[in-house]
């Protein structure tokens, strides 16, 4: 496993217990952000979500043995936009996701309507 000391990336800024964990790993992580997306379709990479909670007892071996390594990160970083999300921000997505998707139906039905 290749380790070295690496600064604080992007989570650093915030008030997430989880995501402060990662906040020195060599992957240049995003929180859940705009930022993240523009990133991802301006560059044409996907995006590698991960997705966990501070307690967690896999979050930390996947961290130890994947994230923390300089070589996993360097690939990741080449190959995906990567977005770190608490397990408890996923319920507001959903809300905000669901209620896009529930406008976006309502607008085509009324569409149809006219037609």
């Amino acid at each position: 496993m290749n380790k070295r000391k690496t600064s604080q990336n992007r989570l650093s800024k915030s008030q997430s217990p989880y995501l402060l964990q990662h906040a020195s790993n060599p992957v240049d992580w995003f929180p859940w952000s705009d930022e993240a997306f523009k990133k991802a379709k301006d560059e044409n990479k996907p995006i590698f979500l991960s997705i966990g909670y501070s307690t967690c007892h896999w979050c930390h071996v996947m961290e130890h043995e994947s994230f923390e390594d300089s070589t996993v990160a360097k690939l990741m970083n080449e190959s995906f936009v990567n977005l770190r999300l608490p397990i408890g921000k996923i319920l507001s997505i959903l809300i905000n996701v669901l209620t896009k998707i529930k406008i976006f139906t309502l607008f085509e039905e009324i569409e149809l309507q006219r037609e």
